[in-house]
């Protein structure tokens, strides 16, 4: 059995800021108005025969479009992105070096004497799951990394980027896409809603950018 619920008509939606890197057209800050819609399949059970209670469903994707509302996102796993006084940072290659020469000269001897960020409490318990069983690879981070700091400051090629971290949501994501968004979105409600003690066989999540734009994700 199956249950729908459309994001337009019943309120799921959010408007971020970001910024895919690189990327000829999207390389630039922009912003979209998100719509999240969601597919839930499952076993009905319970005193009322639901497959899962709407209310649920909703309270969970809420709770994620409410963190992420108005807020840059911020993937930092993005191989483009060298954050300050993270490893990333100081892994550039020569080229990118000679590119951020100023800027490192002038701030990353610095970076171990003082406190450049401030992890929200509300983003690293949203992403406790997903930072949990990211790869062991060393090159990813978590955004228990960013714990303390003020700021977010990070280098895509030549540009130089500071946002004051309340402003942000660090995502353990390789991209802020609608793809990478989709899965973030169906990975935390499938989570949730098992949690809750659900008999759901998956989740399935598209994150519209507008009206007939989105990525879809099923989770199983």
């Amino acid at each position: 059995m199956k249950i729908m619920i459309n994001g337009i008509n019943a309120g799921l939606r959010f408007s971020s800021a970001h910024i895919i890197p690189a990327h000829a057209s999207c390389g630039f800050i922009h912003g979209h108005s998100y719509f999240v819609d969601v597919e839930i399949e499952g076993n009905r059970s319970g005193d009322y025969d639901f497959v899962v209670d709407f209310k649920d469903v909703k309270n969970s994707v809420r709770s994620i479009c409410k963190k992420l509302d108005h807020r840059v996102l911020i993937p930092i796993n993005n191989k483009n992105m060298k954050f300050k006084g993270i490893n990333h940072f100081e892994e550039l290659d020569s080229d990118e070096k000679e590119e951020s020469k100023d800027y490192q000269d002038e701030d990353l001897d610095k970076s171990t004497d003082s406190e450049d960020y401030k992890d929200s409490d509300k983003s690293a318990d949203s992403d406790k799951s997903m930072d949990s069983n990211k790869s062991s690879n060393s090159d990813e981070l978590s955004v228990l990394d960013f714990c303390n700091k003020d700021y977010v400051e990070f280098i895509i090629k030549n540009k130089e980027y500071k946002f004051p971290m309340e402003d942000c949501v660090l995502l353990p994501l390789k991209h802020s896409s609608a793809e990478e968004l989709s899965q973030y979105f169906a990975n935390i409600i499938f989570e949730d809603l098992k949690e809750k003690g659900h008999e759901i066989d998956s989740v399935s999540v598209c994150v519209n950018e507008g009206i007939g734009q989105g990525a879809f994700c099923k989770k199983e």
